[in-house]
């Protein structure tokens, strides 16, 4: 959605918000974001369905303060949407029970929602794609459960006629990128694919892998690993330092090219630089990245970093 943040940003979402009894959101009545919450009559919450339970608690109690109103959500209507066959709320070592019972579903509040089903996929129904609707009702059978699974192993077998299938690192990136020394310049093309992986070591390795294929001078630019207390250092050896990976912090060697996509990963001057934002490196000299904006209303700007 454009102009639209992500909920733990402009909601202020507690990050160990499962662990409190009763949480709301830290939000000031008197700053910004208060007097938005304040007087907005709609508030949409997207991909809702992965949030935990206890963040619409919060919003429901962090409203009712707010507008000084005993309403449900103050009195604004909230409307959520999202898809529970999809990703369901991350609990970290729980169970499948888990992250059920963290679901919108088991709130108190649920019963209190009144459910549409949008039942017709427009992006289908539009582009009148053959290969598309099949894929997408694929997709609605894998969602529903009722997909063919192996009956020793009890997975789900894609073939060929479903996606391309890719055996090795390299034959992926061949598929998802072919012929990149030639198409690497051209941002449509750049824009219009994406590798996705499960945890954030794979994105790393793949993305290096990719890179590797870009022609060009690599410049590598690395991440202060020195602690600002002497006495502690022994306590924090560079090797430690260099090691960690934060979220939504680059990893300490971060590698650049000419031409080579890259991602923000925090907000810094919304809604222009925002977390998300892809763009191109365009030059690089010591001390700054001059990128081009490839999504976004603001594409083909350029910016300084």
């Amino acid at each position: 959605m454009e102009g639209g943040r992500t909920a733990h940003s402009a909601l202020q979402l507690p990050l160990n918000i499962a662990e409190q009894q009763f949480p709301v959101y830290k939000i000031s009545g008197t700053s910004g974001r208060g007097q938005l919450l304040k007087h907005a009559k709609i508030i949409f919450w997207d991909e809702c369905t992965m949030a935990h339970k206890k963040s619409l608690e919060a919003m429901d109690r962090t409203l009712q303060e707010l507008r000084k109103n005993s309403k449900l959500m103050g009195g604004a209507l909230l409307i959520l949407s999202g898809d529970f066959r999809q990703t369901l709320p991350v609990i970290p070592k729980s169970t499948p029970a888990d992250e059920i019972n963290a679901c919108l579903k088991k709130s108190h509040l649920w019963p209190k929602v009144q459910i549409l089903q949008l039942s017709k996929n427009m992006r289908v129904e539009l582009s009148k794609d053959e290969t598309a609707a099949h894929f997408a009702k694929i997709l609605l059978q894998i969602g529903e459960g009722t997909y063919p699974t192996d009956q020793t192993t009890g997975l789900i077998e894609l073939n060929s006629d479903f996606c391309n299938i890719a055996t090795t690192e390299n034959e992926l990136i061949d598929k998802i990128y072919p012929n990149i020394i030639q198409n690497y310049t051209n941002v449509e093309w750049l824009f219009q694919r994406a590798i996705l992986a499960t945890k954030n070591n794979i994105v790393d390795d793949i993305n290096f892998n990719i890179l590797k294929k870009i022609p060009g001078e690599e410049k590598v630019e690395k991440s202060i690993d020195t602690m600002v207390s002497i006495e502690k250092s022994v306590n924090f050896p560079t090797e430690f330092l260099n090691s960690l990976q934060v979220p939504g912090m680059p990893l300490h060697c971060l590698r650049l090219k000419i031409g080579s996509p890259i991602i923000l990963l925090r907000n810094l001057n919304s809604p222009k630089l925002c977390n998300g934002t892809r763009m191109i490196v365009k030059q690089l000299s010591n001390n700054v990245i001059e990128a081009e904006l490839i999504s976004g209303k603001n594409k083909g700007h350029s910016i300084y970093t």
